[in-house]
C-alpha cells in the first residue's frame, strides 16, 4: 500500500496521495484465500505422496513394518555422510528408514516469467469466481434495472523453478530393498503432492548401490535423487500488498445528459416554438407532428456535367421547399453489372485487390488466361513457368552454369563437363539401356535366386537380402548338424556299419568328409588317420586300418560316430 508520508515523516496533503482502496478490502470471511507457495510446502508434498501414495513397508520376522521417511537437517546429513547410517539417541543403527534433503533451487528458464519488478509484480492471472453473493439476480433486481455483479481475482504469476533432493534408503536384507525401490521407481514422472492441493511434477534418477557388509552388521543402502518441477509464490511484503487482489463490477452505471441550444430565425408551423414565430403564438396550433424549416441566405444550386443527368437541372435549394435531385449516369455501374467503354486511357488499371495491374509496355501481378495466347515477337519470362499441358518445342535451350540442350531428334545434351550433377525429383522411365563409366546396364533383376548370372543386370535390395538369407539359412542348418550314432552291426575285423545318412554340404563349402566325424570304440578314441567313411544308401560304413590303429574290431563291440549326419 503507498504511503501517506512524506520522507520527514509529515503527512502528505489529501491531493498527493495515491491511494487504491482495492488494498483496504478485507476477505478475512472469504473461503479464497491468499495464495502461497513455499519450499515447505513443495517439501510437504514429497513427504505426503511417501507416506500416503508409496507408501514403502517391508517384511520383518513375518510383520508388515511401515518404512518412515525423514528429512534430514544439514548436521543430520553431515553425520549421514560420514558414518555412511543413521542411529537413534542409544546409537542403534535404524532400518529400514528412508532420508531426503533438499540440495539446489534453480530457477526454470524454459517457463520465462517477466514480473518486471519481484517487489511490484504487474503479471497476473485473472480468473472470475462463478458463484457469491455479490452475482444473485432476482426478479427485483430486473424490476429496478441493476444487473448481476462479477466477482473476479488477480493472482500473481509464480516463480517457476527445478528442485534436486539426495535420498537414502537404508535395510537390512536385499528383498527389502527390492520392494522399496520398485515402488519408488514405479511412481517416475508422477505428481507428487496432496489431492485437490499443491503437486509438483517429479521425475527418479537412477538408483545407486551402496551396501555395506562387515563382521559386526549388515547395511544395504540405496542413494537416488529426485528432480522436482515446482512454483514459488512466497508471503512477502510486495509494499503490504496480496498476493490476490479481488475486484467486483458495478450494478448499474447511470449516464445523464443536458442540452443546450439557442435558435434564432426560425421558420416554421405554430406548435413546434412558442417564441420567435410568426404570429406571436404562444400556444401550439395543434398536437400533431410538426416541421421545422430552416432557409440560408446562398441557395445551392446542382448542375448537370459530362455524362451526368439529374433530374432538376439549375434549381436552387435554400431549404424553405422540398427538393429532390436524382443524379443518373448513362449505364449501371455496380460491382456486378457490365460496363461498356469506348476507349480508357490511364497510367494503369488494377484488377481485383492490387493483385494484376497493368502498366504501359507491362503486367505485374498473377495472370491466368483460359484462351490462346499467340506471341509474334521475341517473349522474356523472368519468373517461373509452369506448363499444365504439353510443350512442344523445335529445340529447347538452357543456360546456367552449364549449357544443356535438348534436340529434336538424336541424343539429348545434359552439361558439358564429367563433373557436372544432374538432380531429378521423382521417377525415371526409360527404355533402353544404361552405361554407367562405359558399362552397359540393361535391367534391375528382383531374382531372389540370382539364377541368370547376367553380367548386366543390376539386382535389387530385396533380390540380394532374399540370396543372402537362403544362403545363410542353408550353411547354419548344415553347420547346425551334429548328431550321434550306435553302429548297428560289426563285420571283423574292421567295419562297423551304421543307419545313417551323411549330411550333404551346400555347393559354396567343403564337401562332408570323416574329419567332420568323431568316432568312439568302447569309450576309447579312434585315431583319424587310421579310418575312412562310406556312403552306401542308407547305410553309413566306418572301414578301419587295423595295422595302423593297432587291433581288430570284435562282434561286441560298441563303437559310436558323432558327427554330420541328416538326423
Amino acid at each position: 500500500m503507498p504511503s501517506h508520508r512524506s520522507k520527514s515523516g509529515k503527512p502528505l496533503p489529501r491531493k498527493q496521495r495515491i491511494e487504491n482502496r482495492g488494498y483496504h478490502y478485507s476477505r478475512s470471511d472469504e473461503d479464497v484465500k491468499n495464495a502461497e507457495v513455499t519450499l515447505m510446502d513443495i517439501d510437504s508434498a514429497i513427504m505426503f505422496y511417501f507416506n500416503d501414495v508409496i507408501k514403502p513397508s517391508v517384511e520383518d520376522n513375518g510383520e508388515n513394518i511401515k518404512v518412515p521417511i525423514m528429512y534430514a537437517s544439514p548436521e543430520r546429513w553431515k553425520s549421514i555422510q560420514r558414518d555412511g547410517f543413521m542411529k537413534d539417541k542409544k546409537r542403534q543403527v535404524i532400518t529400514p528408514v528412508i532420508v531426503f534433503k533438499r540440495n539446489t533451487v534453480e530457477k526454470d528458464d524454459t517457463l520465462p516469467v517477466d514480473k518486471l519488478d519481484a517487489n511490484n509484480p504487474h503479471l497476473f492471472y485473472t480468473f472470475q469466481k462463478k458463484f457469491s453473493n455479490v452475482n444473485r439476480y432476482d426478479n427485483f433486481q430486473v424490476q429496478i434495472g441493476t444487473v448481476p455483479q462479477r466477482e473476479y481475482y488477480n493472482v500473481m504469476m509464480p516463480d517457476y523453478v527445478t528442485l534436486n533432493y539426495d535420498f537414502i534408503i537404508w535395510t537390512s536384507y536385499i528383498e527389502q530393498m527390492n520392494k522399496i525401490v520398485e515402488r519408488v521407481v514405479y511412481s517416475d514422472g508422477a505428481y507428487w503432492g496432496e489431492p485437490n492441493k499443491l503437486r509438483f511434477r517429479s521425475s527418479v534418477d537412477s538408483f545407486t548401490d551402496a551396501t555395506e557388509i562387515s563382521d559386526a552388521e549388515r547395511l544395504v543402502r540405496t542413494n537416488f535423487t529426485v528432480t522436482l518441477r515446482g512454483y514459488l509464490l512466497p508471503k512477502g511484503n510486495f509494499e503490504h500488498r496480496s498476493t490476490t487482489q479481488k475486484f467486483i463490477t458495478p450494478k448499474k452505471l447511470v449516464f445523464g445528459t443536458e442540452t443546450d441550444t439557442t435558435v434564432n430565425n426560425v421558420v416554421g408551423r405554430s406548435g413546434q416554438f412558442t417564441e420567435g414565430l410568426e404570429g406571436g403564438a404562444s400556444s401550439p396550433a395543434s398536437a400533431g407532428p410538426v416541421d421545422l424549416a430552416i432557409t440560408i441566405t446562398n441557395p445551392l444550386i446542382f448542375n448537370e456535367g459530362t455524362g451526368v443527368t439529374l433530374s432538376n437541372p439549375g434549381v436552387a435549394f435554400n431549404g424553405s421547399i422540398e427538393t429532390v435531385q436524382t443524379i443518373s449516369i448513362g449505364q449501371d455501374v455496380s460491382t456486378t453489372s457490365d460496363v461498356t467503354f469506348n476507349e480508357i486511357s490511364a497510367s494503369s488499371v488494377v484488377i481485383g485487390d492490387s493483385e494484376v495491374v497493368y502498366n504501359p509496355g507491362s503486367i505485374s501481378g498473377s495472370l491466368e488466361v483460359s484462351g490462346s495466347v499467340t506471341v509474334t515477337g521475341s517473349m522474356s519470362i523472368e519468373g517461373d513457368t509452369v506448363v499444365s499441358g504439353t510443350l512442344t518445342v523445335r529445340e529447347f535451350h538452357t543456360e546456367f552454369v552449364s549449357a544443356s540442350i535438348v534436340f529434336a531428334s538424336g541424343s539429348t545434351i545434359f552439361g558439358d563437363t564429367s563433373d557436372d550433377t544432374h538432380q531429378f525429383s521423382g521417377s525415371i522411365l526409360t527404355s533402353g539401356s544404361i552405361s554407367l563409366n562405359n558399362y552397359s546396364i540393361d535391367e534391375i533383376s528382383n531374382d531372389g535366386t540370382l539364377a541368370d548370372s547376367s553380367a548386366l543386370a543390376l539386382v535389387t535390395e530385396n533380390a540380394t537380402k532374399t540370396y543372402v538369407d537362403a544362403q545363410t539359412d542353408t550353411q547354419q542348418s548344415y553347420l547346425r548338424k551334429q548328431f550321434v550314432k550306435k553302429s548297428s552291426s560289426i563285420t571283423i575285423p574292421g567295419t562297423a556299419s551304421f543307419s545313417a545318412v551323411t549330411a550333404s554340404a551346400p555347393n559354396d563349402m567343403t564337401a562332408t568328409s570323416e574329419n567332420d566325424f568323431i568316432f568312439f570304440i568302447n569309450g576309447q578314441y579312434m585315431e583319424h588317420d587310421a579310418i575312412q567313411i562310406q556312403q552306401e544308401s542308407t547305410t553309413f560304413r566306418l572301414i578301419v586300418d587295423n595295422e595302423s590303429i593297432g587291433y581288430d574290431m570284435e562282434a561286441d563291440d560298441e563303437v559310436l560316430a558323432i558327427g554330420k549326419f541328416n538326423s
